[in-house]
């Protein structure tokens, strides 16, 4: 839930931002000189760049939670038996070794969703956070029965 409220709030934090920049584009724009124009049509970019890169961002976490929802009710969600250190981070040697199992349950199932949905959560642990991205967006993929990119 944390989660969820830190994310909303920055989200409306940079929809606020976007808007004051879109607003100082417009008035760049109204300006009507040559260079005023040009700042201006430049600003708006900046805006429209984020509010699509947000959009996206939030459609990839609202269907990782609903992967995340379907595979808790099969009661198929990773078990977290990561080794933890007295700080409380994550043991690298143990992140490895449940990667390694992970791994191996999705190079055995390479078109089960579940398997990729593990193996994300895997990479996530392992701190390898693209890899986990392209793992979660590959589940995604195969559970909405669309084409998939080798990762």
């Amino acid at each position: 839930m944390r989660a969820k409220l830190s994310y909303a709030l920055t989200a409306a934090v940079l929809v606020f931002y976007f808007v004051l920049v879109g607003s100082r584009g417009v008035m760049l724009i109204q300006s009507g000189t040559l260079i005023t124009v040009t700042f201006g049509v430049a600003v708006l970019i900046l805006p429209v760049i984020g509010v699509w890169f947000l959009w996206k961002n939030t459609q990839f976490v609202r269907r990782a939670n609903a992967l995340a929802a379907e595979l808790d009710a099969e009661g198929g969600l990773p078990v977290d038996e990561l080794q933890r250190t007295p700080g409380g981070r994550i043991d690298r040697d143990s992140a490895d070794e449940v990667f390694a199992q992970r791994k191996a349950e999705t190079e055995a199932a390479p078109d089960d969703w579940r398997s990729w949905f593990r193996l994300a959560v895997a990479y996530h642990d392992a701190r390898d956070t693209p890899r986990a991205r392209k793992a979660m967006q590959r589940a995604i993929a195969l559970h909405d029965g669309r084409p998939v990119q080798q990762l």
